[in-house]
């Protein structure tokens, strides 16, 4: 787990932001994604911090400060109480004939999109699926997030998604399942921040 510090120029766009992540792993362009990361304070025009959890010790670089780093053992029981903390995209997929028909294997399937669920209720049961035989909420707090803008400059197109702050405490049923699904992470968007879930004891 590291706290990492990213000046404005790489901060203020959250594409621009996962790049200069991607350079705390130097030499490994190929590879999958071995880190998530949650972005915890921002000060507009300056700098932003965030948690970010790996695989791989980071290395400090031009785009990126590197405050603190320690490896976190993960051992935990069947029945153990923890509080979280889990940035999401909460969303749902819908056929979408706006946007057309594909052809695979001989049959035509309409398109899909995803759209968010913006309603609370919906956004728990969102949650509650995710962790379906892997862990019971004890209790949850739900805190909607403005809009989250980005822009790729090389493609020249633009997007948004809608993230939601969950805390709360939940119950392990699954510690196997639970460990894996922190490795993971949970939900879309990764790429922008969302997906890692820091636990502590409750």
């Amino acid at each position: 787990m590291s706290k990492v510090q990213l000046g404005w120029e790489h901060a203020k766009n959250p594409y621009e932001l996962h790049k200069a992540l991607w350079q705390l792993f130097p030499d490994r362009p190929d590879e999958n994604r071995s880190f998530l990361f949650r972005v915890e304070n921002v000060v507009k025009n300056q700098s932003a911090q965030l948690l970010m959890q790996s695989v791989d010790k980071p290395m400090a670089g031009a785009k990126g400060e590197l405050l603190a780093c320690r490896e976190i053992p993960l051992q935990l029981h069947e029945g153990q109480f923890l509080r979280f903390r889990l940035r999401a995209n909460p969303i749902k997929t819908i056929k979408d004939a706006e946007k057309g028909v594909v052809e695979k294997k001989g049959k035509s399937f309409t398109r899909t999109a995803r759209v968010p669920l913006i309603h609370e209720e919906q956004q728990q049961a969102w949650l509650e699926r995710k962790f379906e035989n892997i862990a019971l909420l004890q209790s949850l707090n739900i805190q909607k997030e403005l809009v989250l803008n980005f822009r790729k400059h090389k493609e020249q197109r633009s997007g948004k998604i809608q993230t939601v702050l969950f805390d709360g405490v939940l119950q392990v049923l699954n510690p196997t399942a639970l460990i894996a699904m922190m490795e993971q992470g949970i939900g879309p968007a990764k790429s922008f921040g969302c997906g890692m879930l820091s636990i502590a004891p409750a």
